[in-house]
């Protein structure tokens, strides 16, 4: 059983297929691919490979922080945002976590990494969504869940928005209520936004930490600029989290090209336009397919669908026979081996599937 998707390597590796004959499904990335302006950035880093990358991803932060108009001395670059979430765990070291279920599975394993499984004073609390309610965070729910919390000393509650790998999308203003009860009950809020850039008209809360001592927010760079070979994303935190955050952090985490081509990917606004309306088209384009051929699915947010069907199993072997990777949900606690996870690929690959799909519930 995979914790992630888009493991083509051992796709290949098991299947005896070259990377070029694989379409992957799987993982949720940008099917552009990354933009002309980072790649031209990753080649001309070369020369500098002979020395340390900056420690302190200076020019990168200091890019961000005028792009997104914080303060840089809240920012901090890191391997993938999955790093930040890792090391938050570590520095805090919470008695008591919140997850939703269904959500990213990264949270609960870096609870686990720096507590023993078998410790009865450490728990983790987890927030069922419903399938009947679209797997929507209702927040009312969620800040009743973090109260339960109370008698933990240091509290820590996760929330992915938009939610993988449901889709859905919790609007600003409540994530600004869930923000304001959890500095009420001095819980660490960390909003994970990986893929709130796919969202045309985004309901980030990035600004609002500024505001909020407890409340975090963590973005990815890797999914929207096609990068995740490269591992770049980075974190906005309250000043003085932030700095024991960053010195707790491993030197050199973010290498030169990353640094580059990230400073690069923030410049090419043109890019995020293009990817926006492709993606909007796909989605149509799944949509559409997955209606005609009676699979629910859940309407999402973001750059890719959760989707039900009873033999969920045999198409995701049969798919994989025929070199197309699609994400098991098997592993996700609230879900089952009928749910699976579909990213929006290009307008032929989309159409590409929709087609085999056709085939097998034809055939069931």
């Amino acid at each position: 059983m995979e914790n992630h998707g888009g493991n083509v390597y051992r796709f290949a590796r098991q299947s005896g297929r070259n990377f070029e004959e694989i379409i992957d499904f799987s993982a949720s990335i940008n099917p552009l691919g990354p933009p002309k302006a980072v790649q031209a950035a990753i080649m001309a880093a070369i020369p500098y490979l002979c020395h340390y990358p900056d420690p302190e991803a200076y020019a990168l932060t200091q890019a961000l922080a005028k792009r997104l108009n914080i303060d840089p001395l809240q920012i901090i670059c890191s391997n993938g945002s999955t790093e930040l979430i890792h090391l938050l765990t570590r520095v805090l070291r919470p008695e008591a976590i919140l997850l939703t279920a269904p959500t990213f599975l990264e949270y609960e394993r870096a609870f686990w990494t720096v507590h023993r499984p078998s410790s009865p004073a450490e728990k983790i609390q987890r927030l069922f969504l419903l399938p009947e309610d679209s797997f929507m965070i209702r927040p009312q729910r969620f800040i009743a869940a973090m109260a339960e919390m109370a008698t933990a000393s240091c509290r820590m509650a996760f929330l992915c928005n938009p939610n993988n790998p449901t889709g859905g999308l919790l609007p600003r203003a409540q994530v600004l209520e869930i923000a304001a009860a959890a500095k009420e009950l001095k819980c660490h809020l960390i909003v994970d936004e990986a893929f709130m850039d796919f969202v045309p008209e985004s309901q980030s809360v990035l600004d609002e930490v500024k505001r909020n001592p407890w409340l975090t927010v963590l973005r990815s760079l890797t999914k929207i600029y096609a990068v995740p070979g490269l591992r770049i994303g980075f974190g906005v935190f309250p000043p003085p989290l932030a700095k024991v955050v960053r010195g707790q952090q491993e030197p050199w985490t973010v290498n030169t090209p990353a640094q580059q081509a990230a400073i690069a990917a923030l410049a090419d606004s043109d890019y995020l336009d293009e990817t926006l309306a492709v993606i909007a088209s796909g989605k149509k384009t799944l949509a559409l397919g997955f209606e005609r051929l009676g699979i629910d699915f859940f309407p999402p947010a973001a750059n890719f669908f959760l989707i039900r069907h009873p033999r969920a199993q045999t198409i995701l072997t049969s798919l994989r026979k025929k070199g197309i990777m699609l994400r098991d949900c098997i592993s996700f606690p609230g879900l089952d081996g009928t749910y699976l996870r579909v990213a929006v690929r290009t307008d032929r690959e989309n159409k590409l599937l929709i087609k085999e799909l056709e085939g097998l519930c034809r055939a069931s």
